[in-house]
């Protein structure tokens, strides 16, 4: 029986695979034989995990890249499509904490160049390398896609909008063979979560760390390699009939919280 969620001979690329979620999203593609390549902003950070795949046995190349600017991504994906490219995780974006009132429009601005225009730069580079082959683009939206949150107005804005176009998209790339669909994750425990806690509650951090995770109905928080199982499947050939359709992974969070 031929090995599940093989990617022998895949070029994929992620961005944001310097930390975190993008982090486990790397090794996770490269550990099913994937060549993949990781867009930073921090090229530093991007090493590191491309070392930590090397030091397994997987392949993986550092591009510098800001995905808020254009000519930034076409450089990066056109370095990283020399062979074609056959799976692009939009995984790079930023948080931000503030209602609609206390939402500056520079933080807007910010958070719209990252998320959303980020996004769209980075699929509209990909495209071109992915026709004529097939593929599967797989775009990091949030339950804030779906769900009123307090105090996540830009955030929320930002993700809803990742969600669209992963539909739209889906739609015009059917006469391609490319498909493309979100994953939605609810609090998953990554560095930047600790990085938080220590920064706006000292001296808190595991109380409040607890409330958190007790906020999804499962009990705890997503582990980053949770959410990259789910990134591995839908770019896997398995998953060869799902387009156009979003992949809470939130601990019930959308459909049991009452």
């Amino acid at each position: 029986m031929a090995q599940l969620f093989d990617l022998t001979g895949k070029v994929a690329v992620v961005t944001g695979g310097g930390s975190g979620i993008g982090r486990s999203i790397a090794q996770a593609l490269a550990a099913q034989g994937a060549a993949v390549h990781i867009l930073e902003r921090d090229p530093a950070a991007g090493e590191g995990v491309a070392a930590a795949i090397a030091a397994a046995g997987g392949q993986a190349q550092v591009h510098a890249c800001d995905v808020a600017q254009a000519q930034s991504v076409r450089a990066a994906m056109q370095a990283a499509g020399t062979g074609g490219i056959d799976i692009l995780v939009n995984n790079a974006g930023i948080a931000h904490i503030g209602t609609v009132e206390t939402t500056s429009e520079t933080d807007f601005d910010r958070v719209y160049a990252v998320n959303v225009k980020g996004v769209f730069l980075c699929m509209q580079a990909a495209i071109p390398y992915m026709k004529g082959r097939g593929g599967s683009i797989i775009n990091m939206a949030s339950i804030a896609s779906e769900l009123g949150l307090p105090d996540r107005f830009a955030y929320s804005m930002s993700k809803g909008a990742v969600l669209t176009m992963t539909y739209t998209a889906a739609r015009d790339l059917l006469p391609h063979h490319i498909r493309c669909n979100a994953v939605s994750p609810a609090r998953v425990h990554t560095p930047f979560v600790d990085g938080f806690l220590r920064d706006n509650y000292p001296g808190r951090e595991q109380e409040m760390y607890d409330t958190l995770a007790a906020t999804q109905p499962i009990g705890r928080m997503a582990r980053p390699e949770e959410v990259a199982h789910l990134v591995l499947y839908l770019a896997s050939d398995e998953a060869s009939f799902i387009t156009g359709t979003n992949f809470p992974i939130d601990g019930g969070f959308i459909k049991l919280n009452t």
